[in-house]
């Protein structure tokens, strides 16, 4: 069945909402195909027809997750004074605090390696795309742009991470405690 069939779409979708589910449930290290696909209502089988491995529909189910953190990272001015955190990255820590167990389990000790991956990867091609259209911070003039874009995706995951695994601070704390700190960084 071509990728792109209606009932292909259907069944990957149902899939994705299947391990979201789990994952929001328990830990996605104890998790079996065999569990997703029951909870999507299909056969083990048609799982491995879209995905080789739980990883990579994990990795798939938090696409839309990555997009939203990569687009608000984005739009952040990365010039604005140090005092309060720009709106986008207050909204990116508003996102990502409502889904924090979701994201303390996908990058947890027992979580996705490719969705960590993939989240570090798309912050890291928004900012070299922002970069690269001449929204480049005073701060980093001289800078080579692919290690100065791999260290704010790097501290981004790193911050996200920090926050959603125990103490869980307020997203506007987050936020200002976050631009605080990148507000510095060379």
């Amino acid at each position: 069945m071509p990728p792109d069939d209606p009932r292909a779409r259907r069944t990957r979708a149902s899939l994705r909402g299947a391990a979201l589910e789990l994952a929001g449930e328990r830990d996605p290290a104890t998790l079996t195909l065999s569990a997703v696909a029951s909870r999507a209502g299909v056969n083990r089988a048609t799982v491995y027809l879209h995905y080789p491995d739980l990883d990579a529909l994990f990795a798939d189910a938090m696409e839309e997750a990555v997009a939203t953190v990569a687009r608000a990272a984005q739009l952040c001015p990365l010039d604005a004074p140090a005092g309060a955190p720009p709106p986008p990255l207050v909204e990116l820590f508003e996102h990502v605090g409502a889904h924090a167990t979701l994201y303390a389990r996908m990058l947890g000790p027992q979580g996705s390696a490719r969705f960590a991956a993939r989240l570090r990867e798309a912050l890291q091609d928004a900012l070299l795309e922002r970069f690269r259209a001449g929204a480049v911070p005073a701060s980093a003039a001289g800078l080579p742009l692919g290690i100065h874009t791999a260290y704010l995706a790097g501290a981004l995951v790193g911050v996200i991470a920090h926050c959603v695994a125990d103490e869980r601070p307020s997203p506007a704390d987050t936020a200002t405690a976050t631009w605080r700190l990148l507000a510095k960084a060379p």
